[in-house]
């Protein structure tokens, strides 16, 4: 069941911010609030399998995964709650059952409580009752500042922090006490969260600060409100906060269940009961996604600009967003940046390449193609592999090599004799940082790049040379 991905704008004016959603299935509509500090890609799976039953529509919350911050870096649960049911009004979404694991699920909840006759029903996965002294403890050590490094070094803090909150909880309080029974090592599971946090920087405070200092906001018991189911799983550490949540409504229940399948099943046979009609959803006009069929991609690619016009492709190990100026109109390549990979393979002929460029320029009523230059170079040594390791050398691994990037062409050959010119604020860390996304992003970099030198040289370019319009 194929995943769509949409953006919108949110609010007007200086106010006025971009929301990145993710679209799956058919029937009622769901709304999907994902926990800090990942993003909406974390329920891809979960909505396919929900799909079956509803349009489920996950949106990445404020400063987290393709959507903006909000501009207050001390925005609150309360902002978070009305910044969602403002993205349900430009949506056309008037009232909407929703899940919500961990800080989606407080975000939900103090939603229906501002916004009581927006939501059909709730089911939240943990639901968090915190002690003044946890809320003491997390507000002095939980969320450090998150700030690029010039030499890296806050990948390793960034590898180690994520790895080590499976294994206790609080991730900085490691003692036998505070062991985690579900702690793991798996480079692949660690390297989706280091990627969202990646993708938030610094912003993941905000979101995550938020909802650490939310109090309690269940409606009394005697208040009239959506019916709401609490569960959580053994092994999750909000499952003892169960027997936090004190009196509730007549139209909640709260449970412990056993696995995350349990959950998964509770929550879905809960929100059956309380569908509502999904409207036509709109998105915005200057940034998208758009499905291409061709030969060995069936997926979706990330465009971004003014339809019509030129469209730019950029190098091997880059994106859309790093291309300097005004490019009118640009994609990210598949198997880089926001773009899906290629179905196998990705290939190395730069016919398979050209078609789908050429399939996605008549999408978007584009004219001329152009080239940003590729990098010279052996392919192999520009581009080693970068598979997420046990101990996350890769992070650093790539971030040394776009800082060596503006040091030395190719990056591999550093002598004086491949020494180039380079201004300070080709390395500024903020730099640096989208750079290194980009390119652990770029799982077919290499394909790409052996097909776009052979594309240059059928269009009499040498290697490095810029396209004249670049």
């Amino acid at each position: 069941m194929r995943i769509t991905r949409h953006f919108i704008d949110v609010g007007t004016g200086a106010s006025r911010r971009r929301v990145h959603y993710r679209r799956c299935g058919q029937g009622p509509a769901l709304l999907m609030v994902h926990q800090s500090p990942r993003s909406s890609a974390e329920y891809a799976d979960l909505m396919r399998r929900w799909g079956r039953d509803f349009t489920c529509i996950a949106p990445d919350s404020p400063g987290f995964g393709q959507s903006d911050a909000f501009a207050d870096p001390d925005a609150t649960i309360a902002d978070f709650a009305d910044g969602l049911v403002d993205l349900l009004d430009v949506l056309g979404i008037d009232r909407v059952p929703a899940y919500g694991f961990h800080s989606g699920g407080i975000i939900l909840v103090t939603a229906l409580r501002r916004h009581p006759g927006r939501f059909s029903a709730l089911a939240i996965g943990g639901y968090a009752i915190w002690t003044e002294a946890e809320r003491r403890l997390f507000s002095e050590s939980y969320l450090p500042p998150f700030r690029p490094d010039p030499y890296g070094s806050h990948l390793v803090w960034l590898w180690n922090r994520i790895l080590e909150q499976s294994w206790f909880f609080p991730w900085f309080d490691t003692r036998a006490a505070r062991r985690l029974p579900v702690a793991h090592a798996d480079p692949a599971r660690v390297d989706a969260v280091v990627r969202e946090m990646l993708d938030a920087g610094d912003a993941y405070r905000t979101g995550y600060g938020a909802v650490l200092r939310a109090s309690r906001d269940i409606p009394g018991p005697d208040e009239p409100t959506a019916p709401v189911l609490i569960a959580a799983y053994d092994g999750d550490p909000l499952q003892e906060h169960i027997d936090r949540l004190g009196p509730l409504p007549a139209q909640w229940s709260a449970r412990k269940v056993a696995t995350p399948a349990d959950l998964e099943e509770a929550s879905v046979a809960f929100l059956r009961q309380h569908g509502v009609a999904v409207p036509e959803l709109v998105e915005a006009q200057d940034e998208g996604f758009v499905a291409v069929d061709v030969p060995g991609f069936d997926g979706l690619v990330h465009w971004r600009g003014r339809r019509g016009g030129a469209l730019t492709i950029h190098a091997a190990g880059r994106s859309a967003e790093l291309l300097a100026g005004d490019t009118g109109l640009a994609i990210d390549v598949p198997g880089h940046g926001l773009s899906d990979d290629w179905d196998g393979a990705a290939p190395t002929d730069p016919a398979a390449w050209q078609a789908l460029f050429a399939a996605v320029a008549a999408t978007l009523e584009a004219g001329e193609i152009e080239y940003e230059p590729a990098p010279d170079g052996e392919t192999e040594l520009l581009f080693p592999d970068l598979t997420p390791d046990r101990f996350g050398a890769y992070l650093i691994t790539a971030w040394s090599i776009v800082r060596a990037a503006h040091f030395f062409a190719p990056w591999y050959c550093a002598d004086a004799s491949h020494g180039i010119d380079f201004g300070v604020e080709e390395i500024a860390p903020e730099r640096l940082a989208r750079e290194h996304r980009a390119l652990l992003q770029a799982q077919s970099a290499r394909a790409w790049h052996a097909a776009s030198r052979a594309i240059a040289g059928a269009r009499g370019e040498t290697v490095g040379q810029a396209a004249a319009a670049l």
